[in-house]
């Protein structure tokens, strides 16, 4: 019974508290601007996820193009090139054994490549 007696003033208490002072177009205003936000913040957590997926993914450097090679870290054009020239491998060692490239510059790669 105390409850059923309290509701009604509970609810004219939270009613009292809520603000109607505000007019629609700043409701439209503070919407558009949250909206705007959250998209910003999709597109960077998206844009995170490509390049985390980009950086795992392993390059078989017996069929990469220059380009791909060129994005490995340290690799130039001249890398990549004698890369190229130096295909097929049968282990992504074979970089570093055969003197294609510097054994720093394999262990830059090492966890980017693969030769397949």
């Amino acid at each position: 019974m105390r409850f059923v007696a309290l509701l009604p003033l509970a609810l004219i208490a939270f009613t009292g508290c809520t603000p109607h002072d505000r007019s629609p177009d700043e409701i439209r205003e503070q919407t558009a601007r949250a909206t705007s936000t959250a998209v910003r913040d999709a597109k960077a957590v998206t844009q995170g996820v490509v390049e985390g997926v980009k950086q795992q993914r392993t390059i078989n450097i017996n069929r990469a193009s220059a380009d791909d090679l060129k994005g490995l870290p340290g690799i130039d054009g001249d890398a990549a090139q004698r890369i190229i020239e130096g295909r097929p491998y049968s282990d992504a060692e074979d970089l570093a054994k055969r003197h294609i490239v510097s054994r720093a510059e394999y262990n830059r790669i090492a966890g980017k490549i693969e030769a397949r």
